[in-house]
């Protein structure tokens, strides 16, 4: 069986995230109609790789950097808009501004030179190709319980 990948640079593990979640919706709040929040990851494997799925919509692929270093995959996005409305007398402008920094520890068993990103629909995908000898099942025994 391979080595799941982790997360890497979390303040609390996962399991808590859901305890503290009505404090950190009231810390972050929600400004100029915008939620503040990390885009939610959704990873998964099969027998050939894992698919990392990052929920990311109204951004393009252009506004993200898919960097590896060494195991370690990390995922990023700045983004800035900006918008102004001139009426006769006055000016509006408003700024937004999104940025996030997701990092995971990625298993020694990944081909690190086959890895693939694609983003469609909100969704940024990327495939995670596993190496040949993680590929093979594991034998099946069964441990008689002294």
């Amino acid at each position: 069986m391979t080595k799941a990948l982790t997360r890497v640079n979390d303040i609390f593990p996962e399991m808590l995230d859901d305890f503290f979640k009505p404090w950190n919706e009231r810390l972050t709040g929600n400004i100029w109609g915008k939620m503040l929040t990390m885009p939610a990851v959704n990873i998964s494997e099969n027998k050939d790789n894992f698919l990392v799925s990052l929920a990311a919509p109204g951004l393009q692929k252009e506004d993200f950097h898919v960097d590896l270093n060494g195991n370690t995959l990390t995922i990023s996005c700045e983004k800035e808009e900006q918008k102004e409305d001139k009426l006769e007398k006055t000016t509006r402008k408003e700024y937004s501004f999104t940025s996030f920094n997701r990092s995971f520890t990625l298993p020694e068993d990944i081909l690190m030179e086959k890895i693939e990103a694609t983003y469609a629909d909100g969704i940024l995908n990327i495939v995670l190709p596993k190496k040949e000898e993680a590929k093979k099942p594991v034998a099946q025994k069964n441990i008689k319980i002294k």
